[in-house]
């Protein structure tokens, strides 16, 4: 199981590559330690890049054989053929409610889903829903910390940062195997 350290972290090299998806490009960025965000439908690598330089106060290094590991899982989970990442990540953003709500998320098995309500219950914030959608909302690493397998208490898809096309996209995928990509 992935897992979201406790504390945040400092970086000091950040390297990028980015790689064609279902739904346009999509940007990874990691440091020396691991993966540090995913972005789907990023607009131009230029942007990306300067996004990440921005994000995190460090030139990003172009290097797509680092990436490697990462990319490829995606690919492979993409298709189908991948239901557990086992890349090291370096989650150093976000508060320590975020990042124990991203580390519960790691925790909600492929094919699964469960709600906000359910997640805020899991890190023993029960009336926390709302907070538990806007830390989702922030999750840098999406797909690795499942953020789209978190749905409404009525079932309903309720949020996701990439579009709702996506997140039903994923959800299916992960049902049957195909996704309406």
């Amino acid at each position: 199981m992935l897992t979201v350290p406790a504390q945040p972290f400092t970086i000091d090299s950040l390297y990028y590559s980015v790689v064609p998806g279902p739904w346009g490009m999509i940007g990874l960025a990691a440091s020396g330690k691991g993966l540090i965000h995913i972005q789907s439908k990023i607009a131009s690598e230029a942007a990306y890049v300067a996004f990440l330089k921005a994000s995190f106060d460090v030139t990003p290094e172009k290097n797509p054989k680092r990436l490697k590991p990462a990319t490829d899982q995606l690919r492979l989970y993409l298709k189908g053929q991948l239901k557990t990442f086992d890349v090291p990540l370096d989650v150093f953003t976000g508060t320590p409610f975020q990042r124990q709500v991203w580390n519960k998320l790691a925790s909600i098995p492929y094919g699964e889903t469960r709600s906000y309500a359910w997640l805020a219950r899991a890190v023993k914030r029960p009336n926390a829903s709302r907070a538990v959608g806007n830390a989702n909302g922030k999750n840098p690493i999406p797909l690795l910390l499942p953020c789209h397998r978190v749905i409404q208490s009525n079932g309903g898809l309720g949020g996701y940062t990439g579009g709702l096309h996506i997140k039903k996209s994923l959800l299916e995928l992960e049902r049957t195997g195909h996704a309406p990509l």
